[in-house]
């Protein structure tokens, strides 16, 4: 996974070398991160010389560069300027808008997060996004709805986060499509024991209780095993897998600890008795199976494969000529452009927020994954899913589609009803 130290895009986005070098410089980023940016900045207090308002629009952007989530924070990043890229056509302004992105790191902590929300509201900011943790998403969404500001979450899956308030949105998926792509690649649950494994903190409970929700609805018994997240021993929990014998293994799992936990579970023989179901990771953990890689059973959210379309060709020529690798949250940062971009040219950059937020509702867009809407009612990102499979290529592995999965199949129930 390439950090940002080493995304140094070719000559065709110069501005956008421009914008690194001041981040090596530890200078917060300021401007759109492919096209020419404001003529001054100021350090990561995040206040900066720009242009006059009216010629500007501030976007918010609080993400993980640091932290247990930092691998998708780096490629929601490089997503999300290449989106930028896209929309903007190279030339950084919408609707003849300036756009200026002030990056700020979360880190993964809610007060921090919250902190510089704070800060960025009352710098003028009517647009945030980013965070991928889950936890984090959910308070800065409440931030954004007393402060009446666009909030657009990341990848961030918590369900709660879909209808939580009028002023946020979502640009990744959700976990209710997660466990409705699993139900499409087993047999069928009624009857069956289905066990969650997952990390116990906000992204971990919300599989658990979509798993729950989903199988537990088709005759699923479903029954929990979380694990804290500070957790470096993993035996005693594949112990208790072992004894509890279910006919279905559901892994929740994000961050640094996934490689040590899949070693675990290979050592103690759990995929010699036990069905396992997960979600496909990023690039870096197409290694992290063991052995038991081909047993394993793969919903994906997204790999830069699986979906054939203009826009996902698109989006891997961009980030890649900008030296960097399309992943797994690649189109979370990607689709956050695309919503702010027509957020802002439906409100002519004004700044209206209750504009932003009727131009989104319902809105169709063609994205790197397909067809995507959001829906009006509760902000759900309608949007496909992938089962696929990891191949051996090499000395490595890769994934391989076995199947689309419809929007429509897997969208979510209208959150309040």
């Amino acid at each position: 996974m390439p950090t940002p130290d080493a995304l140094i895009p070719p000559a065709r986005y110069a501005p956008l070398r421009r914008i690194r070098q001041l981040a090596l410089a530890g200078v917060a980023l300021v401007g759109l991160g492919i096209a020419a940016c404001s003529t001054s900045t100021n350090p990561s207090s995040g206040s900066s010389a720009v242009p006059a308002a009216s010629a500007t629009v501030k976007i918010g952007m609080i993400y993980p560069r640091t932290g247990p989530l930092s691998a998708y924070g780096e490629e929601y990043r490089q997503g999300l300027e290449a989106g930028l890229a896209f929309v903007t056509h190279g030339t950084g302004k919408v609707d003849g808008k300036q756009i200026e992105v002030d990056w700020k790191d979360g880190a993964g902590n809610p007060s921090q997060a919250v902190s510089q929300a704070k800060t960025l509201i009352g710098q003028g900011y009517k647009i945030l996004a980013g965070p991928a943790d889950s936890a984090v998403a959910l308070q800065v969404a409440a931030v954004a709805a007393q402060n009446k500001v666009l909030f657009i979450s990341g990848p961030a899956a918590v369900d709660q986060i879909t209808g939580i308030n009028r002023y946020t949105f979502r640009s990744g998926r959700q976990t209710w499509q997660d466990v409705k792509t699993a139900a499409a690649i087993m047999d069928a649950p009624a009857g069956k024991h289905v066990l969650v494994f997952a990390q116990d903190y906000a992204f971990g409970q919300a599989n658990a209780a979509a798993v729950k929700a989903v199988l537990g609805a088709e005759g699923a018994h479903v029954t929990n095993l979380l694990v804290p997240l500070t957790t470096t021993d993993f035996t005693p929990f594949a112990q208790k897998i072992t004894n509890a014998k279910p006919d279905l293994l559901f892994v929740a799992w994000a961050g640094t600890s996934a490689y040590p936990m899949w070693n675990t579970l290979d050592q103690q023989g759990i995929f010699d008795h036990t069905t396992v179901v997960t979600g496909l990771g990023n690039v870096a953990t197409y290694g992290a199976y063991g052995p038991a890689t081909t047993k394993l059973r793969f919903l994906s959210y997204y790999f830069p494969d699986a979906p054939d379309n203009a826009v996902n060709a698109a989006m891997k020529d961009l980030i890649t000529k900008a030296g960097g690798t399309p992943d797994l949250f690649s189109p979370d940062g990607f689709v956050a452009a695309q919503m702010i971009a027509h957020a802002v040219e439906a409100t002519q950059g004004s700044g209206d927020v209750d504009g932003m937020i009727k131009a989104l509702e319902g809105w169709s867009f063609d994205a790197p994954k397909g067809r995507q809407t959001i829906r009006a009612s509760d902000h759900a990102m309608l949007q496909p899913e992938y089962v696929a499979k990891l191949v051996r290529q090499g000395n490595g592995y890769t994934p391989e589609l076995v199947k689309t999965v419809s929007a429509e199949a897997i969208a979510p129930p209208v959150a309040g009803k």
